[in-house]
C-alpha cells in the first residue's frame, strides 16, 4: 500500500485563510537557496520573480528573462525551503500566446519545480487565462497595477491610478482575475486611494499584497535586495530595513588590504 506523503509547506488556500483571519501576509522575493532559507522562517509565501533578470544578471528590465531562467532559480528556492508557499513568475512570451500555452508553461513551472503557484502579470484581458488554469488545478496568482513586462507599452515604469479612469480600469482588472479564481493580487505603483478602494472592496475576494501601493492591502512584497540596501537604487515605495551594501564593500575592502598587506591568511587559517 502506498503512503500518502503530507507535505508542511503553506499553500494558497492558507493566503485566503489568512485574508478572512485578518491577518496580514508576509512576502519577500529570493532567487538562491541560501536567502531563502533565511526567509522561510517568517514569510507566508516567497516569490520567485522575474526581476531576477535584473537584480541578479544586470538587465535592464524582466524581458528577456526566459522560462528555463525561472525553472533553475525556482528550483534553487524549494531546496532552501521547507515551510512557505513558493510562486513563480511565468516571465514574458511564456503565457500570453494562448490559454493552452499559458497551461503548458505553468504546468512545466510546477512540475520541474515543486512550487505551489505561478504568478502572471495582467488584469482583465487574461482573466479567461486565469480560469483556464484554475479550472486545471494550477493556483494562479495575478498582477496588477504596474506590469513590469509592459514597459514598453506604459511607457516606462509609471505609477498606475492616476487620472479619472485610473481607479475604474485598475478595480476592473481586479475583480476580473478575482472571479476568474486568482487566490491572491500583487498591485504595484498604485497610487494609494484607488489601491484602497480596490483592496477593501468586496468585489475583490482575492487576497491583495501591495508593493507600492496601500498599507489596506491584505499583504505586502518586497524584493530583497531593494529592503536590505543591495540595490544602489530603489522605488520611493521601499524602506530599506538593511545597508548591506555598505556592509559588503567594507568587507571586500578589509579583505583585499590584508593579502595585499601580506596579513591574510594567519596561522589560524591554514592547514
Amino acid at each position: 500500500m502506498s503512503q500518502v506523503v503530507q507535505s508542511r509547506r503553506l499553500r494558497a488556500v492558507d493566503l485566503a485563510k489568512r485574508k478572512a483571519a485578518g491577518e496580514k501576509i508576509i512576502a519577500l522575493t529570493a532567487y538562491h537557496a541560501h536567502t531563502a532559507g533565511i526567509l522561510d522562517a517568517y514569510c507566508d509565501f516567497i516569490l520567485v520573480g522575474d526581476s531576477l533578470g535584473m537584480v541578479m544578471h544586470g538587465m535592464e528590465s524582466t524581458l528577456p528573462v526566459t522560462l528555463e531562467m525561472m525553472i533553475l532559480q525556482a528550483q534553487a528556492v524549494i531546496r532552501g525551503t521547507s515551510r512557505a508557499l513558493v510562486v513563480v513568475d511565468m516571465p514574458f512570451g511564456s503565457y500570453e500566446a494562448s490559454r493552452e500555452q499559458a497551461f503548458m508553461s505553468a504546468a512545466r513551472i510546477l512540475k520541474e519545480t515543486g512550487a505551489g503557484a505561478v504568478k502572471l502579470e495582467g488584469g482583465a484581458r487574461f482573466a479567461e487565462t486565469v480560469a483556464f488554469l484554475t479550472q486545471r488545478g494550477v493556483p494562479v496568482m495575478g498582477h496588477i497595477g504596474l506590469t513590469p513586462q509592459s514597459i514598453n507599452t506604459m511607457g516606462g515604469f509609471r505609477v498606475q491610478g492616476k487620472g479619472p479612469d485610473g481607479e475604474r480600469i485598475l478595480l476592473e482588472d481586479a475583480r476580473a482575475i478575482s472571479e476568474a479564481g486568482a487566490f491572491a493580487i500583487v498591485m504595484e505603483g498604485i497610487v494609494e486611494p484607488v489601491a484602497r478602494a480596490i483592496a477593501t472592496s468586496p468585489q475583490v475576494t482575492a487576497a491583495t499584497i501591495g508593493i507600492g501601493a496601500s498599507s489596506f492591502c491584505d499583504g505586502q512584497i518586497l524584493v530583497l535586495e531593494d529592503m536590505l540596501g543591495l540595490s544602489e537604487r530603489t522605488p520611493k515605495f521601499v524602506k530599506q530595513f538593511g545597508s548591506l551594501r555598505a556592509h559588503i564593500e567594507a568587507a571586500v575592502k578589509t579583505y583585499a588590504d590584508e593579502v595585499r598587506a601580506g596579513r591574510f591568511p594567519e596561522d589560524a587559517h591554514t592547514y
